[in-house]
């Protein structure tokens, strides 16, 4: 849908305004390898940071993990002065996760393509394929390694399990749990304990998506959020299991305007395999 739609489009960009950008943005596809070789769209380069997760939001290993991904981005071309695209299949988890990270590292204008190469191919525009492998380069020979992404890392973007400890009872934040209900309510389980955070609402990230997995119109996924309390004059912090599917939603939000949305960046891999987390059993 056209991302006009939303109040914010800040991190939003659609199939016919990218094309018209072709060549002026650095464009990452953070798709699986194999879809990448498949067919991407022209001019992209490939980045999977899909195991590149963080189980423990204390000071030391968040500050090994962003540096760590500065490095990542670095080595894709990103740099602070050029605007950055991300797509995936759809407007995904994957994708949306890299771009939140990109913006929590500093990066002032960088974007999910909505819909995705769906959307790029049901638009009429091609994807093309990598039909030869590499050619194996001299190590003398191949260029130097580009720099680490270098931007003022905005950490007002991100919560550590300290922020969500402090924010359960906070009549001024909400808690959005995005997972899958069977994950919200403990009847499954991807870490050592199962369950919730104390107070947390539940919405499904994929809630507001739409049947081709872009973005449903803004007055839809703004009622979505507002009817389980989940309104703009509150501080947010969606959690999911690794902070992708919250990722997702951190990014609907603030294109809806929302002021202050920051994703759990441990999520429940850090907080359900504690034993000082609080959790129920909804």
């Amino acid at each position: 849908m056209p991302t006009g739609d939303f109040p914010d489009c800040h991190y939003l960009i659609d199939a016919r305004e990218l094309a018209e950008r072709l060549g002026a943005v650095t464009l990452i596809d953070l798709r699986p390898a194999e879809d990448f070789a498949l067919g991407h769209i022209e001019g992209s380069t490939h980045l999977d940071i899909y195991g590149v997760s963080l189980n423990d939001s204390s000071e030391a290993p968040l500050n090994a993990f962003l540096s760590m991904l500065q490095t990542l981005f670095g080595t894709r071309g990103v740099v602070h002065d050029k605007p950055v695209v991300i797509f995936d299949h759809e407007t995904g988890e994957r994708a949306a996760r890299a771009v939140w990270l990109l913006a929590v590292l500093g990066h002032s204008d960088v974007r999910i393509l909505d819909g995705g190469t769906q959307a790029w191919t049901a638009s009429g525009r091609r994807l093309v394929r990598l039909e030869t492998a590499p050619v194996p380069v001299d190590p003398a020979q191949a260029p130097p390694t580009p720099p680490p992404y270098k931007g003022t890392p905005d950490l007002g973007l991100l919560s550590t399990r300290f922020d969500v400890h402090r924010a359960i009872g906070d009549e001024q934040t909400v808690i959005v749990d995005v997972r899958r209900e069977s994950e919200y309510r403990g009847t499954e389980s991807r870490a050592r304990r199962a369950g919730t955070i104390p107070g947390a609402v539940h919405v499904f990230w994929r809630d507001h998506l739409d049947d081709e997995g872009a973005f449903r119109p803004a007055g839809e996924i703004r009622d979505l959020y507002v009817s389980r309390g989940v309104t703009p004059d509150k501080t947010i912090i969606p959690v999911c299991h690794g902070g992708y599917r919250s990722a997702n939603t951190f990014l609907a939000l603030k294109s809806l305007g929302y002021p202050r949305v920051r994703n759990y960046v441990g999520s429940w891999a850090e907080w359900g395999n504690r034993d000082d987390s609080r959790i129920v059993v909804p």
